[in-house]
């Protein structure tokens, strides 16, 4: 049991939507960016990340809500995205002014980091097409009640990337929770994205309002610090991000959905970083009916490209709930898709069904034949 109430599949045009603003992202492989003398492309955004997952490693029918400049770069960005199978339908194309001076669409500069170097990602994505989106841009209710969507998924990434996207989210979910779709929010929280409309105060604020609207909510090891303001509580052992004490997180959640009970689930992924090429990764999640449960512990991954590690880790979760499994098979689901998408380039998943069950099962690494 997980407490939630799934809209029947035969009801409805999409099992699960994304909402949120979809870059182009420009990968110099091995290089820096400072260095690099070319680039390969990729789609990404964490909201939109979710949905792609779905789509392409567990089969799901999926939409993405967002809006793109009409010019060249933003039919890349669309034939990317159509290359994922994701649904097209609802992108809302804005024109072009011609130097993208009143709109344009997002660039992220993303370079995947090696042992003592970490990760390191550039947005260039000010007056973005998606980033002026507002409320009433979208026909909500046709979306959700005429078409019928069974999942929403958001975030706040795009919640922060304007003074008007946490409107949208709020609209988006008004409406989801009227035609009864399970709401899910990945507090993703990026501080350069909250620092031009009111930092980590406003992002609070902002978080605090769109949570009452959320029945599944998502984190990493310090989202629910940074976003909410619930502190991990020390268990007198000096506990930190880089000494993860899963107790502590346990009792951050325990206080998070005590303050907010219409929450049906709140899952964590929790990553020690070793270096930015090893990672210690794990997950816990909570509901009412099953109270903790904890992912398989993977020590020692080895990583590629970490950006989407936590996207797919909430794709993974939600593909399985989706599908009537209970809360402890999906947070294994979700870990074991992160880790995966974890050893391949780019923000979206590489991964199949079949490969997260293996791992799911135990697979190891050696060479299929």
């Amino acid at each position: 049991m997980t407490g939630l109430t799934l809209r029947p599949a035969a009801d409805c045009a999409f099992d699960a939507v994304a909402l949120g603003e979809v870059m182009l992202r420009l990968d110099p492989g091995d290089r820096r960016v400072r260095t690099a003398r070319r680039f390969d492309v990729h789609e990404g955004g964490g909201e939109y990340n979710v949905a792609r997952g779905l789509r392409r490693c567990f089969g799901l029918r999926t939409a993405v809500v967002t809006a793109l400049a009409d010019n060249d770069i933003g039919l890349l960005v669309e034939e990317l995205i159509l290359t994922g199978g994701v649904d097209t339908s609802w992108i809302r194309w804005v024109p072009y002014d011609g130097i993208g001076r009143t709109v344009r669409n997002g660039l992220n500069f993303t370079e995947r980091g090696f042992g003592v170097r970490g990760a390191l990602g550039i947005s260039d994505r000010g007056h973005t097409a998606a980033s002026q989106l507002r409320p009433d841009d979208v026909d909500w209710d046709r979306l959700f009640g005429d078409l019928g969507v069974r999942w929403l998924h958001t975030g706040g990434i795009f919640a922060g990337l304007s003074e008007t996207t946490s409107d949208v989210v709020i609209a988006a979910m008004e409406s989801a929770r009227r035609h009864g779709t399970v709401v899910s929010y990945d507090l993703n929280f990026r501080p350069s994205l909250w620092a031009g409309v009111g930092g980590q105060e406003r992002a609070r604020e902002v978080n605090g309002e769109i949570v009452g609207l959320v029945d599944v909510i998502l984190g990493n090891e310090e989202d629910f610090t940074a976003a909410l303001g619930y502190p991990v509580t020390d268990t007198g052992d000096g506990v930190d991000l880089d000494d993860l004490d899963v107790a502590a997180f346990a009792r951050m959640i325990e206080a998070v959905v005590a303050d907010h009970p219409g929450l049906s689930i709140a899952a964590t992924t929790l990553r020690r970083v070793t270096s930015a090429s090893t990672n210690d990764w794990g997950a816990l999640a909570w509901s009412a009916a099953s109270g903790f449960v904890r992912a398989t512990q993977r020590d020692g991954v080895d990583i590629l490209d970490r950006v989407g590690g936590g996207d797919s880790f909430g794709s993974g979760l939600i593909y399985a709930l989706l599908t009537g499994l209970d809360l402890a098979t999906a947070v294994d689901y979700g870990a074991a898709h992160g880790a995966l998408a974890m050893t391949t380039p780019g923000d979206v998943s590489m991964a199949s069904l079949a490969e997260v069950q293996a791992l799911v099962r135990g697979a190891g690494a050696r060479v299929q034949r």
